[in-house]
């Protein structure tokens, strides 16, 4: 059964295969372009940039790493067009090996909320085993249920649901992950 999406709503993807870069999209349900992101392979320092359109004219967010190699990284976002730091995400290096955790900071980097796979068990699966079943995370700000990220299972690409409570977690906070679990997480996930 599927709920309607709350205004932080939205699906994220991009397709397994692509050789001369990457294309993220983020869309509402009905298929309306949200964000586009066109990334080059290879690079050490990730900052990735996030447009309303296809055409890049019209930049909303950027993510820029903290550090060139960080297994633990931290990526900065701002809003593009007034370069207000909106806050950023943490991935939690090691305890991600075995289970994907995010962590959510405050423009003064406080922690305020996690991202974390749901299932040790099915996540260990997933690493060492069989990579066909589909990730899925709660989100949880100041100790409260702010929302589920959900992945959809497709061969040709690799897709998310994403629905996170607007009043807990700033929308662009929002589609800033979907870009980063994308990114990352599909980078390790063999998509």
């Amino acid at each position: 059964m599927t709920t309607a999406l709350t205004p932080s709503g939205f699906v994220a993807y991009r397709p397994i295969l692509q050789f001369f870069g990457r294309v993220f999209r983020l869309e509402t349900e009905g298929g309306e372009l949200l964000l586009e992101v066109r990334m080059k392979l290879f690079r050490l320092r990730e900052e990735i940039v996030a447009y309303a359109d296809t055409a890049r004219t019209d930049p909303r967010l950027r993510i820029q790493a903290r550090s060139v190699l960080d297994f633990g990284a931290t990526y900065d976002v701002t809003d593009a067009v007034t370069g207000e730091r909106l806050g950023a995400w943490r991935r939690k290096g090691l305890a991600s090996i075995l289970r994907d955790t995010w962590v959510l900071l405050d423009t003064a980097d406080q922690e305020v909320g996690t991202v974390e796979e749901d299932s040790l068990g099915l996540a260990l699966i997933r690493r060492f085993l069989l990579n066909l079943i589909p990730q899925s995370f709660t989100c949880t700000v100041q100790g409260r249920p702010a929302g589920r990220i959900q992945q959809r299972f497709n061969l040709f690409r690799l897709t998310y649901e994403v629905r996170l409570d607007p009043s807990e977690v700033d929308r662009r906070m929002a589609q800033a992950l979907a870009v980063l679990l994308l990114a990352i997480e599909g980078r390790q996930g063999g998509g």
